[in-house]
């Protein structure tokens, strides 16, 4: 899938097969499988069909993806329902690692969840740790809809952090993926790339 980089992803319209790459693969691998597993009926996710050494295969589910949908005007649904499913996510104690419409297919009609995907972060945390990241993939990718966040922080509908704990909690993860592509490839092209986003990601103001 195009929005995916810490993976391989290939899907046939029936079935999706992805294949970890990077560091700790196997880590990721075991975490997405079980969260799936875990998650199945509580919340929209793939249904595991295989699980290898090195992949994991669902079954495919319809849907527009959320990064798709924002490009095609329609990031007030998008981000409210995002904010709705987020607080569900909360609710059972999980984090997701890598929250936002980047990893979520939505019906294209209704907007509703179909899916959230990429799993491979999951674990238990801080609320905040997903809300920061949310707003992050916003301000990053979709900086002409930030005015449209207030939508994705009411529909929460709990009590969200304020600025500077947001801000804290962006530079945390950017951080994170920026040793992850050290590990990775040191001196590399992610390296360079994570580099130039925390410096970025720590000039932003509220």
């Amino acid at each position: 899938m195009k929005h995916g980089y810490t993976n391989s992803t290939v899907g046939d319209g029936a079935l999706v097969v992805k294949c970890y790459q990077g560091p700790e693969a196997a880590f990721r691998l075991s975490t997405e499988s079980r969260y799936l597993r875990r998650l199945r009926g509580r919340i929209p996710v793939p249904r595991v069909h295989e699980v290898t050494s090195t992949s994991l295969t669902t079954r495919w589910v319809e849907g527009s993806h959320g990064q798709d949908l924002l490009d095609d005007g329609r990031a007030a649904e998008v981000l409210a329902e995002c904010g709705r499913m987020l607080a569900r996510i909360h609710r059972l104690g999980i984090v997701h690692g890598d929250y936002g419409p980047q990893n979520m297919l939505f019906h294209p009609a209704t907007f509703e969840t179909a899916a959230i995907l990429d799993w491979e972060w999951a674990h238990p945390g801080r609320p905040v740790e997903d809300l920061a990241w949310c707003e992050w993939i916003v301000r990053t990718h979709h900086p002409e809809h930030v005015p449209l966040l207030p939508r994705f922080f009411a529909a929460y509908g709990e009590p969200v952090p304020g600025w500077s704990e947001r801000h804290a909690a962006m530079l945390a993860r950017c951080r994170d993926l920026l040793g992850f592509c050290g590990r990775w490839e040191p001196g590399g092209g992610g390296e360079k790339l994570w580099r130039e986003r925390l410096d970025t990601t720590s000039a932003w103001t509220e």
